[in-house]
């Protein structure tokens, strides 16, 4: 795989949870050239920063893509809030453009309606790229259970398209 920058734009999504974050890098019109998880244990915060510098120098992208956890309506946890501004501040001295986008953003990009479960989202990414996530789809997390760690690289992707999608709207 070669990750020199290249004439398209490389997208690096991150979706922090409480267990370290999920991660996908998009290329092109829409090329998904990496996902995963990066588990995060002790200093979660110290840890998840380390791991994004580590992909901000391997993948070298050009747009680095997050929720918005200060978005109305968000009810991510202060540690997330403020890994959120970590990544942010992290992102700013090497010149990487960042966009937010809220929960609502996201499911507005996918679902006319803006009323999709995150599941229902999953699913439509795991058709959208069979090969590379259809085998990370979760079953459906039933009330009590507890939601599946690769759903954070559904998150993650889903941002990165919806990112993708804006910049094709803005180009017409």
């Amino acid at each position: 795989m070669n990750h020199t920058r290249s004439k398209h734009h490389r997208i690096l999504a991150i979706a922090p949870s409480t267990r370290g974050l999920g991660f996908a890098v998009l290329e092109g019109k829409a090329n998904l050239i990496d996902w995963g998880v990066k588990s995060a244990n002790g200093d979660k915060n110290a840890q998840s920063i380390k791991s994004v510098e580590g992909m901000i120098a391997f993948y070298q992208p050009e747009v680095l893509v997050m929720e918005d956890h200060s978005a109305k309506g968000s009810r991510r946890s202060p540690r997330i809030r403020e890994l959120g501004q970590q990544i942010i501040s992290a992102t700013s001295s090497r010149n990487i453009q960042t966009k937010l986008f809220s929960r609502e953003q996201v499911r507005k990009a996918f679902f006319s309606d803006g009323q999709g479960t995150k599941h229902s989202l999953a699913k439509w990414l795991a058709e959208r790229f069979p090969k590379e996530l259809a085998s990370r789809l979760p079953r459906k997390r039933r009330p009590w259970d507890s939601e599946a760690h690769s759903m954070d690289i559904f998150e993650a992707v889903a941002l990165a398209l919806v990112f993708r999608l804006k910049k094709e709207r803005q180009k017409r």
